[in-house]
């Protein structure tokens, strides 16, 4: 069977996985590696409906690590396909890892830049970050238990800096 067409919500975790490997992530290091965009990666990750955390936790990692990626393609195709809240939520976190440290002083002008951009298109809706299978009884408690955070981009996640093994 071929792989599913980028943005069509089916992706192959194993492939995801790759790609990341491919860009150095050290969560998946293990893996064979496949050459991969950043920027389509993180898109890709985004658009699924339901993905193993460990793929939603590399994507602050990965926009760290290359905060030179087309960023007006992704934001727009984040836009165009609505989940914009997602990657607002994945901009804004790497941006708080990225901190004060010199290390990440040009990720964190590109992410304070873009995080701006996002802001403007928030979305109302609320989402999830790509869990949308989740059970009804864990909506409600993320629904008052979720960071501030996740709050404001309207979405349903406990995913928090601190749990980010290899994001800083």
């Amino acid at each position: 069977m071929p792989d599913p067409p980028p943005g069509t919500g089916v992706a192959d975790e194993t492939q995801l996985a790759r790609q990341l490997s491919g860009l150095g992530y050290p969560g998946f290091g293990h893996l064979r590696a496949r050459k991969a965009n950043p920027a389509a990666v993180v898109l890709e990750a985004l658009l699924q409906a339901d993905l193993e955390t460990r793929l939603t936790e590399a994507l602050p990692w990965v926009l760290l690590t290359y905060p030179e990626l087309d960023w007006d393609w992704l934001v727009r195709h984040a836009k165009l396909q609505d989940v914009q809240n997602r990657l607002g939520f994945v901009v804004a976190m790497a941006k708080s890892l990225a901190g004060n440290k010199v290390e990440h002083e040009r990720a964190f002008q590109h992410l304070s830049a873009v995080e701006q951009q996002l802001e403007r298109g928030r979305l109302a809706r609320e989402d999830t970050l790509c869990r949308e299978s989740m059970p009804a009884a864990e909506r409600r408690w993320l629904e008052a238990n979720r960071s501030p955070l996740a709050r404001h981009w309207n979405l349903l996640t406990g995913l928090t800096a601190d749990q980010l093994a290899y994001a800083s």
